[in-house]
């Protein structure tokens, strides 16, 4: 990509304190965006990241959000747009993980429902504020999961990978809705991270990278760069699709 291919752009970024989010938000930076992004809980962790935003030269504004309540999704929408009268890209980033096998009676199915509203009510709640308010030419990349287009890597994840699949389906006919004003919409699907939601120890870990192509686990900085991809200029003809970034996990 072009050096500050995204200069004189505005994006948000929901979850951005940590993980994946945190570098996307970075990694927006370096390019060149202003950048708000959301956080939940952890206001220390969100002044870190904001702080090193603006060490690059970037504004950057951290808003605290809870994405399971869609009145403060829309609410944080419309601050970030008001925050420097535009908004180009929105990436929704924020998720929870939640395990449990179907059927089990001790599930915490309080759990399950938190988890349907962060991951997938929460981010219909944040495109469709966004889809008024956004550039013409904006984007709109969510973060998905590698399972929700190929197998299920163990039991106890069909909750997840469920909301997952809704917001790829969701954005498949979201980009038909914005592609007249040249919008697109897309989702990158991470297959295991090196973040705090995905632990690289234990026996799920070893399992996952023996299935792995390459043996490893990826980096929060290699999902960024497909995002910054897509929000950037020489994406401009990609919409409606899924970006697998899973180490050959799903082949």
């Amino acid at each position: 990509m072009q050096q500050n291919a995204l200069a004189g752009k505005v994006a948000l970024v929901t979850g951005g304190s940590r993980g994946i989010g945190a570098a996307i938000v970075k990694r927006l930076a370096r390019d060149g965006a202003d950048v708000v992004f959301s956080y939940s809980s952890s206001e220390e962790s969100a002044n870190r990241v904001a702080e090193e935003v603006r060490s690059l030269g970037r504004q950057c504004l951290a808003i605290k959000a809870d994405q399971s309540i869609m009145e403060e999704v829309g609410g944080l929408v419309k601050t970030a747009h008001a925050a420097w009268g535009r908004l180009d890209i929105l990436v929704n980033s924020a998720g929870v993980f939640v395990t449990g096998v179907v059927g089990d009676p001790s599930a915490d199915v309080a759990a399950f429902d938190h988890q349907l509203d962060i991951n997938l009510k929460g981010v219909v709640a944040a495109v469709r504020t966004a889809a008024p308010l956004l550039s013409d030419g904006g984007r709109v990349i969510s973060i998905g999961t590698a399972g929700a287009s190929n197998r299920g890597a163990f039991p106890g994840i069909s909750d997840y990978v469920a909301t997952k699949a809704a917001v790829a389906a969701y954005s498949r006919v979201w980009a038909r809705d914005l592609g007249s004003r040249k919008i697109t919409v897309n989702v990158v699907q991470p297959g295991p991270i090196n973040t705090g939601m995905a632990p690289t120890e234990g026996e799920v870990a070893e399992m996952l990278r023996s299935l792995s192509a390459l043996g490893r686990y990826g980096e929060p900085d290699e999902v960024a760069g497909a995002v910054a991809y897509l929000a950037g200029p020489e994406a401009g003809y990609i919409t409606g699709s899924t970006i697998t970034i899973d180490g050959g996990l799903s082949i």
